[in-house]
């Protein structure tokens, strides 16, 4: 079992509470999203305003097809990570991959929350 715990904010990274409830969903380390952001398979315009959304593919050991795709922003040399989220096979490249409409409102409320 993952030793998932609650990711600390720090001058790198800043974790949306709509991010940390899909660690716990997915059972994703925050380790595990950092590298994703660092070492994408694929890295795409976010459709979310100013976003941008990476993906990396299951492991070949899991025997499934799947990726795991992040989406953040940049803010003022921080990474504030929006979402992530496991997607069941494979997106074709350059086409808009579907997203909840719950992870709009936490975008909106995140954007709203941080201008204030």
């Amino acid at each position: 079992m993952n030793n998932i715990s609650i990711p600390k904010n720090n001058t790198d990274y800043f974790w949306t509470r709509h991010c940390i409830g899909k660690i716990f969903q997915y059972g994703i380390t925050a380790n595990k999203i950092k590298r994703i952001i660092k070492y994408p398979d694929r890295k795409e315009e976010g459709i979310a305003p100013q976003t941008i959304a990476v993906m990396k593919q299951k492991s070949k050991k899991d025997h499934s097809k799947g990726e795991l795709w992040v989406m953040y922003q940049l803010r003022k040399n921080k990474k504030v990570i929006i979402s992530a989220w496991f997607y069941p096979a494979i997106t074709p490249k350059g086409k808009q991959i579907f997203i909840p409409d719950e992870v709009w409102d936490e975008i909106a409320k995140q954007i709203e929350k941080e201008e204030k």
